[in-house]
């Protein structure tokens, strides 16, 4: 079956409404069109690739469709590296002047259009040049202006500094000089970090905020469940490939609606796993082997996102939850969990309002490339994993499997070294290592998940049908030893195990190997637990 797709799903740079399949905006940004009527200054922030670009590009049009204001889109992505502003002002003007060319309705005024921008270009150097250059087109506009400024949070010092002051002065001074109308800061974080990017708090314009003008923060929610299904159908009504609604389910439980997310697993099965054979249906088996493929290949956007693991304010809130007994927020600032937040790597648990994986995919990659520098060092062959030794039938000798983890733990933990800010959970990562070697090494159809929801790594490992899940613990008093075994039951509940393994590591170098490892069954509430010293 040969069909022409006029479109594909998009997982590079914004979409293009000819080209790829998407959402409308406004739908996701109800509120801007009351603070631009409201002549109101905002900020818009997400994290990458959740569709910030797409919608502000999409949203310019229709402002500029409708015809009651002109609306201008000017990134600043390339300003990243300039530290001098005066080379900062000119080329953000150049931006400026940029997107004046794509008003197609104000060139289509009885006014000579390039005469137009060159008359706004100041005639020399001045510290306030942005601001006049605004001000002087405001002037000469028949109608107010909007002007949407994507990656405004990539200037940094001075030139953030000086750009923040030409707009805030031009605000203030609007009901004696024209100026726009309706400004949006658009970027990654929000505007409290801003003032984190200039050099002292002298230069933060002497307010809590180095943009205090504007009226409201807002941020780009994900799809919901719906939307996705209502995304996939436009590729359905294209070429007629169906999506069962089970697998629509799945992709929002691989993504939990985050934009990129959501366009790759489709692709990945559409043109990947398909390679455009449109006459297959599309199944949850199908959407679960697109996000193994995900998670595997680290695409540029996951790989993008894994780079800031090692970042000092992303570590301080990430090792707190892999190890599990502190609060976060005894190990992390404020300001460090909201930057993690806007990351996009973690959000807020809506019940319980804890620090979670912003989805699934993310909870996998963040443990597998912390572990990764440790696969390495195991001999773990294809053959003994597909050996009686630890894989027999429909079974996996999760026992077998630990005992010789503990071998290896007691030979080599003194050689192994913490990777930089998440040395205290060094025995959890190697575990996970441990394990993940084992698939590499010839073991089929193992998923992992982590607390059952959670990113903190006590392990479900599930193989054909068969749950084995595994809690992690620090070794600290006989208090916490019965809270894990306790919680351990739970979870033994939820995912109807009768059997479980609850593996303690002593860090304590004065008590001996011959004390630290040990193995002890234990009958507990209807179950059995193996207590697996290390």
């Amino acid at each position: 079956m040969t069909i022409n797709q006029p479109k594909q799903f998009n997982v590079a740079g914004p979409c293009i409404p000819s080209k790829h399949y998407m959402l409308p905006a406004l739908p996701r940004l109800t509120e801007i069109p009351s603070l631009i009527d409201g002549e109101n200054y905002f900020v818009l922030h997400a994290p990458r690739q959740s569709g910030k670009t797409t919608s502000m590009m999409a949203f310019v049009n229709e402002i500029n469709e409708e015809g009651r204001y002109y609306a201008l889109y000017c990134s600043l992505d390339k300003l990243s590296h300039i530290t001098d502003v005066d080379s900062g002002g000119k080329i953000i003007i150049e931006f400026l002047d940029d997107a004046l060319k794509d008003i197609s309705s104000l060139k289509k005024k009885a006014i000579d259009y390039n005469e137009f921008c060159t008359s706004l270009k100041p005639q020399s150097a001045h510290l306030y040049q942005v601001q006049l250059w605004l001000s002087s087109l405001a002037t000469r506009s028949d109608k107010d202006l909007v002007i949407f400024f994507d990656e405004a949070d990539s200037l940094e010092g001075q030139v953030l500094l000086s750009f923040l002051r030409q707009l805030r002065d031009g605000y203030i001074k609007k009901m004696n000089r024209p100026f726009p109308r309706s400004i949006a800061l658009i970027g990654l974080r929000n505007i409290r970090d801003y003032k984190a990017k200039l050099r002292s708090d002298s230069e933060s314009m002497g307010t809590s905020s180095p943009f205090n003008i504007i009226t409201k923060a807002l941020t780009l929610l994900d799809f919901t469940q719906t939307e996705i299904g209502t995304l996939y159908a436009q590729h359905t009504k294209a070429t007629g490939q169906f999506f069962e609604d089970d697998a629509v389910q799945r992709a929002w439980y691989w993504s939990e609606g985050q934009p990129w997310l959501v366009n790759a697993l489709a692709r990945e099965v559409v043109m990947e796993i398909f390679a455009n054979d449109y006459r297959k249906t599309i199944t949850v088996a199908h959407i679960d082997q697109a996000a193994e493929n995900l998670i595997k290949r680290r695409d540029t956007h996951i790989d993008s996102l894994l780079a800031r693991l090692h970042e000092p304010r992303v570590s301080r809130v990430i090792w707190p939850i892999i190890y599990g007994n502190w609060p976060v927020k005894d190990m992390a600032t404020k300001d460090d969990i909201d930057f993690v937040l806007d990351l996009g790597i973690l959000k807020r648990d809506l019940a319980s309002n804890d620090l979670r994986p912003a989805n699934p995919i993310y909870r996998e990659v963040i443990i597998r490339t912390l572990a990764f520098e440790y696969e390495n060092s195991f001999t773990i062959q294809a053959s003994q994993a597909r050996g009686n030794r630890w894989v027999g039938g429909d079974k996996l000798a999760m026992t077998l499997l630990l005992k010789a983890f503990q071998e290896y733990w007691r030979e080599n933990s003194g050689t192994l070294t913490g990777l930089d800010g998440y040395t205290e959970v060094l025995p959890h990562l190697v575990l996970n290592a441990y394990l993940q070697r084992l698939i590499n090494g010839g073991v089929e159809f193992l998923h992992r998940e982590y607390a059952l929801g959670t990113l903190r790594l006590d392990l479900l490992v599930r193989y054909k049908g068969v749950a084995y899940p595994i809690e992690l613990k620090i070794k600290a008093n006989q208090r916490s030893e019965d809270e894990s075994l306790a919680q351990l039951r739970r979870y033994m509940d939820v995912c109807g195990a009768k059997e479980g393994w609850l593996v303690i590591f002593d860090n304590d170098k004065k008590v001996p190997w011959e004390k630290k490892i040990s193995w002890e069954p234990l009958e507990y509430e209807g179950v059995t637990i193996h207590r697996v010293g290390c």
